[in-house]
């Protein structure tokens, strides 16, 4: 795992672009600390930061092949480098390294763009190809890794980070109100576009081809589902779970491929605890585990922890984190997620990688992808309880399901059918409706947007960012089952901008912690969308077929375990131990003038509210998400305006 960046495009000459490129990878030195490196050519160049996992001795990037024609900057890994290169060698081809690095290189000489189509791993890479004058960029299917671009007096300049990006002359942390909108609806931005304006994100499983006739973006590979006609059950559910078992064991075992040891975050839930239970087999030195624990006992799940460490062995650690270790942290989880976030939940993922680096590992498994990929979140659950009452919207007795949903939220279980209807939005939704599944999270959330300056809701007026996630639906999305939309609204819109991003590379490589994700594996992935909805989601017990196909790997209480998302103290983080001196800093009426995207007045009489305690989500997430701009105004914004004036003042002199 790494950071890499580049620039295509003539412009500079060889020492100003060295002394760039140098200064880009420093902004990266967190994701690479093992090693750095550029490389130079007549109309391109890149960056290298390096974390050593495979291929210690002779993986040093960037990366030539042996005739000096193509080179590689490549961040993530190729999880089945061992079988292609075996395929390689057996066409001819020879090998200078051990990396999996150089085996990207030889397929794309075998393949050209093509190559994409054979990687399994979590990736982005670029290759100049000098004989083609062409830059080609490509990102892994789920989104795993990250890749940003912006243009420049003709040149593209691309990076791992944003922070790289603000080292180009020119480039500017300016807000892009738009953005700004959707992480408040979708909790992110929805790629390309990205909380900077003029800055772009490739989107997952897509490449990039750029040369002498400009930019071409192109998706190579997307979620889909079979035709809603075609999902009934033609094969047992043992026959599935044993092929379930079989792909996921195999995810799991190339996932242990490294030079150096590789451990598993225990979380206590069902996910976590599967990886690690079939990682362990793997482990010839014993697995390393790792987890979180809070003092509340809403969010702690420590006992499932010890009793998972217990069943299984493991040489365990936690880091126990309370509401003074949130709140103190925070202000870098912002630096390093380089954008607003509307819950705390990045913060003790940011504690936990930091630990696992001083003890010193590089490589955990985790289990995320799992409740995306066999339906197990409870918007799932929530949606088939909607579309139920809207068979019987005068119904008294349909609305009280959701209590069941959400044991976690006990003011739910106060609510009168009426309420929990309404709050739900069930039986009064066209159900024909694409975003029918995630319509209360859009509108629960876009609430906090009440706090919205007058000059921002101006600047929005008439934008709804529904429409840009209805834009990209595929062609085929109306012809899927229900819980198939569903499926793919969680994993195109929130896995893959938020919780792989926000959640896991950027706290992890905050630390050059790499994370592995065997429920990602795309073969995987492929095959639980065929699997149909009434395996994955059976009444109301989540990842059904999941559960039964690791039925003998985890003792019963954790594999029946119903599902309890993983969530941190949000607004309370702040004020339940010591208040932090930047929290009224940011919130007092001159900072949030300065910043202009949040009524004063309101914001303020918020944080009164917040410091007396509040658990309502709207408040939370505004709190959260007014605290988290303003910090990403301070990082990014005022720091960028001075690095202007410093250049300006060196120009001078």
């Amino acid at each position: 795992m790494c950071g890499i960046l580049g620039y295509f495009g003539d412009g500079m000459a060889a020492g100003q672009a060295a002394a760039l490129l140098r200064r880009m990878a420093g902004s990266l030195l967190h994701r690479g600390p093992d090693e750095g490196g550029i490389f130079t050519d007549d109309g391109a160049g890149f960056g290298h930061r390096r974390l050593s996992i495979v291929g210690l001795a002779d993986g040093q990037q960037p990366m030539p092949n042996s005739d000096g024609s193509l080179c590689i900057s490549f961040n993530g890994e190729i999880f089945n480098y061992v079988e292609l290169r075996r395929s390689l060698e057996a066409k001819g081809r020879r090998f200078r390294t051990s990396s999996d690095t150089e085996v990207i290189l030889h397929l794309y000489e075998e393949m050209g763009p093509g190559c994409v189509d054979l990687l399994n791993g979590d990736f982005v890479f670029a290759i100049w190809d000098r004989n083609l004058r062409r830059m080609f960029i490509a990102r892994d299917r789920m989104g795993v890794r990250p890749l940003f671009y912006t243009q420049r007096d003709g040149m593209l300049f691309f990076a791992s980070e944003i922070k790289a990006l603000l080292e180009v002359p020119g480039v500017k942390a300016d807000i892009d109100p738009f953005a700004l909108d959707q992480v408040f609806t979708f909790w992110a931005p929805v790629p390309p576009r990205t909380i900077f304006k003029g800055v772009s994100e490739l989107p997952a499983g897509h490449l990039m081809i750029v040369d002498g006739n400009g930019i071409s973006v192109r998706q190579y590979w997307d979620l889909s589902f079979p035709d809603k006609a075609d999902v009934e059950p033609a094969r047992r559910e043992d026959d599935v779970a044993e092929e379930l078992l079989a792909l996921l064991d195999d995810a799991t075992a190339i996932r242990m491929r490294a030079d150096v040891p590789v451990g598993a975050y225990l979380s206590g839930g069902l996910d976590s605890s599967i990886t690690c239970a079939l990682a362990k087999p793997y482990a010839t030195a014993g697995l390393r585990t790792f987890s979180v624990t809070f003092d509340t006992a809403e969010h702690d799940e420590s006992p499932f922890q010890q009793e998972m460490v217990k069943a299984l062995g493991t040489h365990h650690s936690a880091v126990a984190c309370g509401p003074d270790e949130i709140a103190g942290i925070f202000p870098s989880v912002i630096e390093h997620t380089e954008k607003p976030i509307i819950r705390t939940a990045p913060a003790p993922l940011h504690l936990l990688a930091r630990h696992v680096r001083e003890e010193g590992m590089k490589v955990v498994l985790t289990g995320e992808g799992a409740d995306e990929v066999f339906a197990g979140y409870d918007i799932f659950k929530e949606t088939r309880v909607r579309r139920f009452c809207s068979r019987q919207t005068g119904s008294k007795r349909r609305p009280l399901l959701f209590r069941r949903l959400y044991p976690y939220l006990p003011g739910l279980s106060q609510q009168t059918p009426e309420s929990l209807a309404a709050f739900f939005g069930a039986g009064n939704e066209d159900v024909s409706d694409p975003l029918f599944s995630h319509r209360p999270r859009y509108r629960s959330t876009a609430a906090a947007k009440i706090f919205f300056s007058a000059d921002l809701r101006k600047t929005l007026a008439g934008y709804d960012a529904t429409e840009e996630v209805l834009a990209r639906l595929p062609a085929d999305f109306g012809r899927w089952h229900p819980l198939h939309q569903a499926q793919y609204l969680e994993t195109k819109f929130l896995l893959s901008d938020y919780i792989l991003s926000s959640q896991g590379d950027r706290m992890s490589m905050a630390h050059g912690i790499e994370g592995r994700f065997p429920f990602l594996d795309h073969r995987l992935v492929e095959f639980a969308a065929k699997i149909p909805p009434g395996m994955k989601l059976k009444g109301f017990v989540e990842k059904h077929i999941l559960r039964r196909a690791v039925a003998d790997l985890l003792p019963p209480s954790i594999g029946q375990r119903t599902k309890q998302p993983y969530r941190a103290p949000d607004s309370r983080s702040f004020f339940a131990g010591r208040e932090p001196d930047y929290v009224g800093q940011l919130f007092s009426h001159r900072a949030l003038e300065e910043t202009g995207l949040f009524n004063p007045v309101a914001a303020e009489k918020l944080l009164a509210k917040c410091r007396r305690e509040t658990d309502g989500f709207r408040d939370n997430a505004a709190f959260v998400g007014i605290l988290s701009t303003q910090l990403w105004h301070e990082a990014f914004t005022k720091r960028t305006v001075n690095q202007g004036d410093d250049r300006q003042l060196a120009a001078a002199i």
